[in-house]
């Protein structure tokens, strides 16, 4: 069925345009390989989002996120493997889309505007193919959207960062792509402002019905924008599912420790039971002796000052507004345990205490490496 494109004007708003709906697009990975200067950048990556789903790819710098979006967008070539946008293949071994025909809208990290041009023609310059005043009208709708149509005819250097980055998601989203690709797009932004437009953004794309493709290396960031996330790390999907998946589901520590912090401990079983220096973690069917490894998120350490399965001492405690940080010294253990409890939960003052382990916030590897 053909999605209904044009601009809607609500009746209890008639000051407000509502930005058209995109012909959004599956878009899939298909096997990407990728080298450049003889180094391994990507390596058999398999990702697929549907139309009108928001999918972040998350990871550390170097980990292959941005020339990920970059093969997507048609600037790069893959070495290995396709693309393939709503169902149709746009590179591949034989065949290659270049970026303007793909349907794809791109917004780069520093925005990109054209200092030269006013806002209303930097939002225009995707309509050239338009009659001009059609142009002009459908620009100066998408700047309505993100409320700056009263700034229609100034330059980007009298904007915010906030206002530029409302000018460049006008102006990707304007042509109506099948897929918008966004790097790093709050990255510039200072907190309060970051969160504000992360809002700001994910109403835009509903409503929009856009695919979206964002690049972060903020892990709450990718929860709170994405339908899916894809984990990169050294150029490889470590996993891929839902923000609530991989937080409470981590395929390897690095995963655990990408979306906290954690403790990282050596376990073993014994008698069915996996066993840290902080006692008693979780059941296992591995036979007694097997070498395990615990990552605890900071929330998972109890801390009592009468009650626990092994003694600590306070080595530290710093304030930190809605926690304070821990720094515990174990009986038998030769590194600092790290917790994070609520203000008032220990007296002050008190340096002897307990500690134990809260299941829900540990993950149980097998081995020493951390692997799944």
């Amino acid at each position: 069925m053909r999605t209904d494109t044009t601009e809607r004007r609500d009746p209890r708003d008639a000051g407000r345009m509502k930005t058209g709906v995109s012909f959004a697009a599956d878009l899939e990975f298909r096997s990407i390989g990728f080298r450049a200067a003889g180094r391994t950048i990507l390596s058999d990556i398999d990702i697929r989002i549907h139309a009108g789903q928001i999918l972040c790819l998350l990871g550390p710098s170097g980990s292959g996120k941005t020339s990920l979006l970059r093969i997507a967008s048609g600037i790069e070539r893959q070495t290995a493997g396709q693309i393939f946008i709503g169902g149709q293949e746009v590179a591949g071994p034989d065949r290659f889309v270049p970026p303007e025909q793909r349907g794809v809208g791109l917004m780069f990290q520093d925005f990109a505007l054209f200092p030269h041009m006013t806002l209303v023609d930097n939002v225009r310059y995707g309509l050239r193919s338009l009659p001009r005043e059609m142009q002009r009208e459908t620009a100066t709708a998408a700047l309505r959207r993100v409320g700056l149509e009263h700034l229609a005819e100034t330059y980007p250097h009298n904007l915010s960062g906030g206002e530029q980055q409302r000018v460049a998601m006008a102006r990707a989203l304007v042509p109506r792509p099948q897929v918008l690709l966004m790097d790093e797009p709050f990255s510039g932004l200072d907190s309060r402002l970051r969160d504000e437009m992360r809002s700001e953004t994910v109403a835009i794309l509903r409503e929009t019905r856009a695919t979206a493709v964002i690049v972060t290396h903020d892990a709450e960031e990718a929860m709170r924008l994405g339908d899916r996330i894809a984990l990169l790390r050294a150029g490889r999907l470590v996993q891929y599912g839902t923000g609530r998946e991989l937080y409470r589901q981590p395929a390897d520590l690095f995963a655990a420790s990408f979306f906290s912090e954690i403790n990282v401990l050596p376990a073993s079983v014994q008698g069915g039971t996996v066993v840290c220096p902080l006692g008693a973690v979780a059941a296992s069917p591995r036979s007694d002796g097997t070498a395990m490894t615990v990552g605890l998120r900071l929330e998972g350490v109890r801390v009592s000052p009468d009650e626990g399965s092994v003694q600590a001492r306070v080595v530290s405690r710093q304030f930190v507004g809605r926690s304070d940080l821990l720094s515990l010294a174990v009986d038998g253990f030769d590194r600092r345990i790290r917790a994070r409890i609520r203000p008032g939960d220990l007296p002050d003052g008190v340096q002897e205490v307990f500690v134990s382990v809260d299941p829900q916030e540990a993950f149980v590897f097998e081995g020493s490496g951390g692997s799944a």
